[in-house]
């Protein structure tokens, strides 16, 4: 994976005019023609057919063998054998503008790179990339809308073929086809606001809405609910929970929902000062795994032991002793058809913009008691 940042020091500096200094042009002229006196010394770079004829065959049989196309083992050898002997390297640019792609590289922009979500969502990406000989440049956007918008201004800049960007505001003006000219974008995890672009997403509401409706399932009537910032998927989630809920003929308490918790530090007080409550939460519902953690280390401190339904999958979760219900996907599979939206752009795909939505798994884990609540097939997702 690619580093998406050059420092200054390669810039190359511009060298001072004839007129400017005349000593050091004559400098450069006695150089420059010892370099042409010594021309037959300087080895040039060998071609696909310098290779060929090492190994006695074609070109294109030595880009079959490069491409890791069939080609008989005893010529693959001969061919490897005279790529090594010769120090060739295969010109990847060259190879990728014939084949439309510019410099052969797409962006990916995350919002966080210490989250480990994101990076299975790349490896997810760069799987199937890497099958057209496309190469991923990833940065993060740290969560800062300016430093998104600077870095899609970068990438274009450095002639990338496509974009994949996890988009943090509504204002996605940036991202549009107007300003990015032919270069394509997939959206991942939130959705396009005022731009035609494909996006691939998590089904956020209808995975909160089944974790929830199973705590219900099993007579929990107080559900507290631990959940981050109003980010599209928070907001999705939070929905998806309250819908449950009304259907169930249930009022949602606004003294059980704990929300702007991005940490699993404030999570843990937050599900602290649930549990103190005079009329605790039986039961608690949290938007992703640091929540999770966070209402498990408070519920682990303080002795008590209610069910948790959590969005997103945690660590070792069967080890914590907790009952413990999770939502669960795959953030590779959400990269790779990211990327395969993106490869069918490249590809020349003008039909309109299409949204994917992947489905979630609901698995009991840890020390899930099942007669507190239904069973996990018993559980429906709506439609």
């Amino acid at each position: 994976m690619l580093l998406a940042t050059t420092p200054p020091s390669s810039v190359p500096r511009i060298m001072p005019s004839i007129e400017q200094n005349p000593r050091q042009s004559r400098v450069s002229r006695t150089a420059a023609a010892t370099a042409v006196a010594s021309n037959d010394t300087v080895m040039e770079k060998p071609t696909m057919r310098d290779v060929g004829r090492r190994a006695g065959v074609s070109a294109m049989t030595v880009s079959r063998v490069l491409s890791g196309k069939s080609v008989a083992d005893e010529t693959r050898e001969r061919v490897r054998a005279a790529v090594a002997e010769m120090g060739y390297r295969r010109n990847e640019v060259a190879r990728s503008l014939r084949k439309g792609l510019g410099t052969g590289l797409v962006g990916l922009i995350v919002t966080d790179l210490g989250n480990p979500f994101y990076a299975h969502l790349a490896r997810g990406v760069e799987e199937l990339v890497a099958m057209e000989g496309i190469r991923v440049v990833i940065a993060s956007s740290r969560q800062d809308p300016a430093l998104e918008q600077s870095l899609v201004e970068e990438f274009i800049a450095r002639q990338v073929a496509g974009l994949i960007v996890v988009p943090l505001g509504a204002d996605q003006s940036h991202l549009a086809s107007a300003v990015l000219g032919p270069v394509p974008v997939v959206l991942a995890v939130r959705p396009s606001f005022g731009i035609e672009a494909d996006c691939v997403l998590l089904d956020d509401f209808g995975g909160a809405r089944e974790a929830t409706d199973l705590l219900i399932r099993g007579g929990h009537t107080r559900i507290g609910y631990l959940g981050l910032n109003p980010v599209w998927t928070s907001t999705e989630r939070y929905r998806g929970h309250c819908s449950a809920m009304n259907d169930a003929g249930i009022d949602v308490a606004d003294d059980l929902a704990a929300r702007h918790h991005a940490s699993v530090e404030v999570a843990e007080q937050a599900t602290r000062e649930l549990l103190a409550m005079p009329d605790p939460p039986t039961a608690l519902f949290c938007d992703n795994n640091r929540n999770t953690l966070g209402a498990c280390r408070a519920l682990a401190s303080t002795g008590q032991s209610i069910p948790i339904a959590g969005f997103d999958e945690l660590e070792a979760s069967d080890l914590l002793g907790f009952q413990l219900a999770l939502v669960t996907y795959r953030p590779e599979e959400l990269g790779r058809n990211a990327a395969r939206a993106l490869v069918a752009r490249l590809g020349g795909d003008t039909s309109p913009a299409q949204r994917t939505v992947l489905t979630t798994n609901l698995v009991m884990t840890g020390g899930w008691a099942r007669t507190a609540v239904a069973r996990s097939d018993d559980v429906h997702r709506p439609s």
